[in-house]
């Protein structure tokens, strides 16, 4: 039986790769996200309580119209399938968006900014729900196997990987002034450039990426505006239904706790080495804030993926997760001593253990998120629920990160932190490296203790597979 599941589903390695330059923009956007918010602040002068609104408001609203778009992709019929149309559109709007949402000019005011910004962002994370859902859930579809999904999302997170490999040197780019005259500036420029680029990735898995007709499937919902009222209870009922899928569960819970822990901190790797290691000198720093990111995405694309997609098949995948974030933990621990002023090199030695958290992260989750569809499909039924799933573990993370966001803007106004000041508040600096240290590692921990009694390992993965086919072909 497994010698025949493998050959009959066996992925390409064309649709893999076309799967993983959608995964490339699905990164590349946070990522760059990332790199250019650092401006609102270092450069725009924000308050810390202002980039906690937007780092919070947009990414809230984004996680509440995850679980309707799932539904809705579910449920749609159509001679395309369920995902691509929505992939395409939403790839497009996003990158619009965007684009536009960076258009900002120190001469218009804080105020004025804030809202513009606000609002193009708003849009921006509605065009990731559009695309975001359906493209995650088309991933989950790829493959009936079970290793073979594990293969499917290490050859996306590999590819999507380059985009934290090549995005910390875009700060190299914009605070250099022999490129442009001001950081905000080389943000509007390059927001144009990229914004294109990740369009244009974000489409390639709607064009290439095969699907079946879904126009006379009789397992979905009609999306008609009569359904509508009811589209949104059953949104409510699905979600509290995949909550008692207790494997899922699991994996929604943590990897919020990994993920959001290490999103809370993120934007203080910047802060951290210009305020801390170079006095508050961004030209000074260099090419230090970029080898931070940089080098952590490379040690994560060639070093974690490969190995954690290897050790997933020697040792199992919940065990693969265990051992992988009590390596990233240590990372963490190490950051407190090696961020040293005078040697900013030093915390690059932190760096390949730090990079087994999130590397590991989502190379396991996303296929094992896979495994408790196929757990759900045996426990309810049809119509099986990728994209609703998908929806909701997207959720947890999206509404973990709009936390997250907000927390970072708090800590950095209760730490006294300002980022286009001369000098730092006393304290100000010791406050953020405090929390950069021990919150993901309090996190991690958390999210160990939840994954420490998993149930799907390979051998249940099989029953259930075997349970499914058994009574799809109507054998008692």
């Amino acid at each position: 039986m497994n010698n025949v599941e493998n050959i009959t589903n066996s992925v390409s390695l064309g649709q893999k790769i076309a799967f993983g330059l959608g995964m490339l923009a699905n990164q590349l956007f946070p990522a760059l996200l990332s790199i250019f918010i650092v401006v609102l602040i270092q450069d725009l002068g924000f308050n810390p309580l202002l980039y906690a609104v937007i780092a919070f408001v947009p990414r809230f609203i984004d996680a509440l119209t995850d679980p309707l778009m799932g539904f809705i992709s579910d449920n749609t019929k159509s001679k395309w399938g369920k995902r691509r149309q929505y992939v395409f559109v939403g790839g497009i709007l996003t990158g619009i968006a965007f684009i536009l949402s960076w258009q900002l000019y120190p001469e218009n005011g804080e105020t004025y900014n804030f809202w513009y910004f606000l609002i193009f962002n708003l849009i921006f994370y509605l065009g990731i729900t559009i695309f975001g859902v359906p493209f995650v859930a088309m991933g989950y579809e790829m493959s009936e196997n079970f290793h073979e999904r594990t293969q499917i999302m290490a050859v996306s997170q590999f590819i999507g990987q380059f985009a934290w490999v090549l995005a910390p040197w875009i700060w190299i780019i914009i605070y250099d002034p022999n490129i442009f005259v001001d950081a905000a500036t080389g943000t509007r420029t390059l927001s144009i450039i990229f914004g294109v680029l990740c369009t244009l990735l974000a489409i390639i898995p709607a064009i290439f990426i095969k699907s079946k007709s879904t126009l006379n499937d009789d397992h979905l919902v009609p999306l008609t505006r009569d359904n509508a009222g009811k589209s949104i209870i059953n949104i409510f009922y699905i979600f509290g239904d995949a909550w008692k899928n207790i494997p899922f569960r699991k994996l929604c819970i943590a990897t919020f706790l990994v993920f959001n822990s290490f999103q809370t901190i993120a934007a203080f790797s910047f802060f951290i080495i210009v305020h801390y290691l170079f006095s508050g000198d961004a030209s000074a720093a260099g090419i230090w804030p970029a080898m931070h990111g940089s080098v952590g995405a490379i040690v994560t694309t060639f070093l974690v993926i490969p190995l954690v997609s290897k050790m997933a098949q020697s040792y199992g995948k919940k065990e693969t997760f265990i051992i992988s974030q009590c390596i990233s933990i240590i990372g963490y621990v190490l950051f407190w001593f090696l961020f040293i002023p005078g040697k900013p090199y030093m915390f690059l030695f932190a760096l390949p253990f730090f990079s087994f958290g999130i590397g590991g992260l989502f190379t396991l989750m996303m296929s094992m998120t896979a495994d408790a569809c196929d757990y759900e499909e045996l426990r309810k039924g049809l119509p099986r629920k990728e994209g609703s799933f998908g929806a909701i573990y997207w959720w947890m993370i999206k509404l973990g990160t709009a936390l997250a966001g907000l927390l970072s803007g708090l800590i950095m106004y209760y730490v006294g932190f300002a980022g286009d000041a001369s000098t730092q508040p006393e304290g100000a600096l010791t406050g953020l490296r405090i929390a950069y240290s021990t919150i993901p590692v309090v996190g991690t921990l958390f999210a160990i203790y939840v994954m420490r009694d998993y149930e799907i390992d390979e051998q249940r993965a099989a029953e259930i597979k075997k349970q499914l086919n058994q009574r799809n072909e109507g054998v008692s």
